[in-house]
């Protein structure tokens, strides 16, 4: 074993190798620091070298063990080679986590063909390349786990992200299918996903926008810590096929089950104001659709984006979801003494 990965840590906790990719800013740079906080060694994927050493600093100030890796996750090669220097150097991938993305806010209709391309390439191609390569690792050794960072618009289309919607679409079909084939096989590597809400994350101030205004979540905002909490229990609850986040992700997917084409009009008179501020966007704005932003703008963004006064620090909906036997049971024992006091008052 690796001595990057002495087995054990904070009690009985066997610690892990865990890689995170898009791990230089938001929700992957929180949930890489979350890991690396929880004692876990972190390999820390993704193409900006100022943000991923920002995030390295971070774990090993807290007195985690992190390493960076600089590339492209839609460069399945280059993917294949980074996996092999993590376990050359930190020892067996027990936990892959696909989060990089990039995206486009605009009509569909002004995204350029090549534009598209590049999102679906990152955003799709990026996590079944990053599967694939996790698979390769832990299907001989019949152990490991795969959490697949999604959305609530994995499910339910929004206009202004035509291309990122697609992505999350087509990676939710992707991980059911892969999910089919593990349970055909009988095997013990596992594959989750985890739904989330709008989150503070720098991504609104560096993809390529052609919005008057300045992109923004769709309300209600949630820190990336939220969903690094999510992330982190999912990664330890495998088994559970996927998880939303925040109340605002059950109410959107509950009422896509029931009335989408009632939400596609909601959507068309909300959905192009919800994303944007009162503020023009600046026409110098960073683009990390080619390039990482953190290197035109030579400096680290971090895991939260501009909306830190918006942004709700906690979601009780999680903790609910993460509780639902407790939460059962307790349901069960207030029915069985509503009951107990029915009979009494019928005596």
């Amino acid at each position: 074993m690796s001595l990057l990965n002495p087995g054990w840590n904070r009690g009985t906790r066997r610690s892990r190798v865990v890689v995170v990719t898009g791990a230089s800013g938001g929700i992957g740079r929180a949930s890489a620091v979350a890991f690396g906080k929880q004692g876990d060694a972190v390999a820390l994927l993704a193409r900006g070298s100022r943000g991923l050493e920002g995030a390295r600093a971070e774990i090993q100030a807290a007195g985690g063990t992190a390493h960076a890796f600089p590339v492209d996750v839609a460069d399945a090669d280059a993917l294949e080679a980074v996996a092999t220097q993590i376990e050359d150097q930190l020892g067996e991938i027990d936990v892959w986590v696909n989060v990089a993305f990039t995206s486009v806010f605009a009509r569909f209709m002004d995204i350029e063909p090549e534009e598209y391309k590049r999102v679906t390439e990152v955003n799709y191609l990026g996590f079944t390349n990053g599967t694939r390569t996790a698979l390769r690792r832990m299907l001989p050794r019949d152990s490991g786990t795969v959490v697949q960072v999604g959305s609530a618009l994995a499910y339910r289309g929004i206009p202004l992200q035509s291309a990122y919607c697609g992505s999350k679409h087509a990676i939710q079909g992707f991980n059911e299918a892969l999910r089919c084939e593990l349970l055909h096989d009988g095997s013990r590597v596992r594959t989750t996903m985890v739904q989330m809400p709008g989150v503070n994350t720098p991504q609104f101030s560096w993809v390529l926008s052609r919005l008057p205004k300045k992109a923004q979540p769709v309300p209600p905002i949630y820190q990336p810590e939220v969903a690094a909490r999510a992330v982190l229990y999912a990664a330890d609850h495998p088994q559970r096929r996927e998880y939303w986040v925040g109340g605002s992700t059950v109410g959107t997917l509950l009422a896509n089950g029931v009335a989408p084409g009632l939400l596609d009009r909601y959507l068309a008179k909300t959905g192009f104001s919800s994303q944007q501020t009162p503020e023009d966007r600046p026409a110098d704005q960073p683009v990390n659709l080619w390039e990482p932003a953190d290197g035109s703008e030579g400096r680290d963004f971090g895991a939260h984006g501009a909306f830190d006064d918006k942004a709700h620090a906690h979601a009780p909906q999680l903790w609910a979801s993460h509780h639902r036997g407790l939460l059962a049971s307790g349901a069960a024992a207030l029915a069985a003494a509503a009951g107990a006091r029915a009979l009494r008052g019928g005596r």
